[in-house]
């Protein structure tokens, strides 16, 4: 399922937050290893899936170097964090040796009406794979133990596990296969394809209380605690600090001016309204080259989460 497992710390050893975040996309593991649909990491037909060191010496080169990858994302005109993890993907399989990128977010139309995109179809060694990305933050409940993913709730109260997976099994990933796709993939010269999923991001686990993870959880998935805020306390010398919502992909590298302290942090906790969305906090610990780098993170959401007012 990962065929960069050597690599998974490569992306807290890189400095430019926009190639942190690339390394991050590529690297980092699935939330699920038992979807209920087909999951392969898109580049897994890669030359770089057979040689990784491969792959760490490009991204090592983009560290140096960023400005394809910022001309790439120069041309974004939405800051959705879903979109910005397409692109990122969109860039690394243009460049992937052994890799076709036939087409990103192909529309797929009928009587004159969109009915979707396919995120992504590509050509490798086993034939033309449809991909449908996702990047997706899920809070664990408090209520039940966990186990039906339809009790997994995003942090904006607007999306649920259970839901999003019978929207890719039952709408997304059966669309390049379906009669309206004919057209589109035939002007590609594309006429049979292979549907999977990728699916990354965080399972939040109740702080205080106990969930176990959702049915089909990766074992090895990237995990974070979630609380309210009365519920809230930090012990004396801990460092932690809000990150915008287009830094929650790689873990945060915070330079030491930069960094908040103590009394900047509870300024910012006093200010904040009391039903406010729901922010990510990221614990920081100084390492020897003097930068702060994440060792936590957190989810932190009002005391009437997620029954919150309608505004």
């Amino acid at each position: 399922m990962m065929p960069f497992a050597e690599l998974h710390d490569l992306p807290r050893q890189l400095r430019r937050p926009a190639v942190r975040d690339l390394a991050w996309a590529l690297l980092s593991p699935p939330l699920l290893s038992a979807p209920p649909c087909p999951q392969r990491h898109p580049l897994a037909g890669s030359a770089w899936a057979d040689d990784p060191q491969r792959l760490k010496a490009w991204l090592l080169a983009l560290d140096a170097d960023e400005q394809a990858l910022r001309d790439r994302l120069a041309r974004l005109t939405s800051r959705r964090l879903g979109l910005y993890y397409e692109c990122l993907w969109q860039f690394a399989l243009g460049q992937a040796p052994g890799l076709e990128l036939l087409a990103a977010n192909l529309a797929i139309r009928a009587g004159g009406q969109t009915l979707g995109e396919l995120d992504i179809l590509l050509r490798d060694d086993e034939g033309v794979q449809h991909f449908e990305l996702a990047i997706k933050f899920y809070l664990g409940p408090t209520h039940s133990d966990g186990r039906d993913p339809t009790q997994w709730l995003g942090p904006g109260c607007h999306d649920r596990l259970g839901i999003k997976l019978a929207h890719l099994t039952g709408h997304q990933l059966p669309m390049s296969s379906g009669a309206q796709s004919r057209a589109a993939l035939a002007g590609l010269g594309v006429q049979q394809v292979q549907a999977h999923l990728w699916l990354a991001g965080y399972l939040f686990y109740p702080w205080p209380g106990q969930a176990e993870p959702p049915e089909g959880a990766n074992p090895l998935h990237l995990r974070g605690r979630w609380l309210r805020r009365r519920d809230w306390s930090m012990a004396t010398g801990e460092r932690w600090q809000p990150l915008p919502r287009d830094a929650w992909l790689a873990p945060a590298r915070v330079e030491a001016n930069e960094c908040w302290t103590a009394l900047q942090f509870g300024a910012w906790l006093r200010g904040l309204d009391e039903h406010a969305p729901a922010q990510m906090l990221v614990r920081l610990e100084q390492e020897a080259e003097g930068a702060w780098h994440e060792v936590e993170r957190v989810f932190l959401v009002a005391d009437s989460w997620p029954l919150l007012p309608t505004r």
